[in-house]
């Protein structure tokens, strides 16, 4: 498994082939495509992100010790947005997610280029992603503690 740094290292590298932000945005648009559907169980307001203008449904588990997200969003962009989160995160320990800053998304220009709300939004999806991260560790840790 790539660590972060360089999974991220990466998104910077094929967002920098775009000229403008019309192309960045189509290939968010791709991503949010490619965003592999999330069980209907977890369609459902339970796991809507608050802080979103859209409707973001976030969901994870923790599948032999890595994180595993799955996320729906009702409006493309964002739905693009949430795909790059989970392509970033997915597949890492709750610690690796913690323990790193989440630097693509201001070396590729992307909260400078959405709207006030769209970034409300963006922050609000990476908050819930370490928020689940963080319950997780707490949850492994507690079972050591008990073994």
């Amino acid at each position: 498994m790539t660590n972060l740094k360089d999974i991220q290292q990466n998104i910077v590298d094929e967002f920098s082939v775009f000229e403008d932000w019309i192309d960045r945005y189509n290939y968010l648009i791709e991503l949010g495509n490619e965003l592999p559907s999330i069980d209907p169980r977890y369609h459902t307001t339970e796991y809507l992100i608050n802080g979103c203008q859209s409707k973001v449904w976030l969901h994870a588990d923790l599948v032999d010790g890595k994180m595993v997200y799955q996320a729906d969003s009702d409006a493309i962009i964002v739905k693009g947005i949430v795909a790059l989160l989970v392509k970033v995160l997915n597949g890492h320990t709750p610690a690796e997610i913690l323990e790193n800053e989440l630097t693509f998304i201001d070396a590729i220009g992307l909260s400078q280029n959405l709207s006030p709300t769209r970034s409300n939004g963006l922050l609000a999806m990476v908050k819930k992603m370490r928020l689940y991260a963080m319950a997780y560790q707490a949850r492994e840790l507690k079972n050591k503690d008990h073994e």
